[in-house]
């Protein structure tokens, strides 16, 4: 996406959350892989339960993963995301078998626009639980 976009696109999220139609978006922050450097970026979202989101690396269905599922990838624990009312520091996990054809089901049957991400590209989309830190030491 290009910056102009991505800065729309926050905006709207932090006055309401709301993307398109009935998808919920977060401004997801992560460091950057090689250059250390906080970069933030506007993403659906899917609930999964109290303190934990899923989100989709579909990059709108491109060939290749979008430049921040490789920064998750290097920092899980360095991650934030922006809520309408608040922010929370997550940690990033990539879902894997039965519990991403799970997560899948439950995302491309709420969203159609996954369902035609998944139908462009020929690599399976990723999908990230983002489950906040606090959840995570409790558990």
């Amino acid at each position: 996406m290009t910056r102009a976009v991505n800065g729309v696109l926050t905006r709207r999220i932090r006055r309401g959350g709301r993307l398109l139609g009935n998808t919920y978006g977060l401004v997801l922050t992560t460091v950057g892989r090689r250059t250390g450097t906080l970069r933030s970026t506007p993403v659906s979202y899917f609930p999964d339960g109290d303190g934990r989101w899923l989100i989709v690396a579909s990059a709108a269905g491109a060939p290749k993963n979008p430049a921040w599922f490789f920064n998750l990838a290097a920092h899980p624990d360095k991650v934030q995301i922006e809520l309408p009312d608040r922010t929370v520091a997550v940690r990033a996990e990539q879902l894997h078998g039965h519990q991403r054809d799970v997560a899948w089901q439950q995302i491309s049957s709420t969203s159609k626009l996954f369902q035609r991400y998944a139908q462009k590209t020929d690599r399976e989309l990723p999908v990230i639980l983002l489950t906040e830190q606090r959840a995570a030491q409790e558990s």
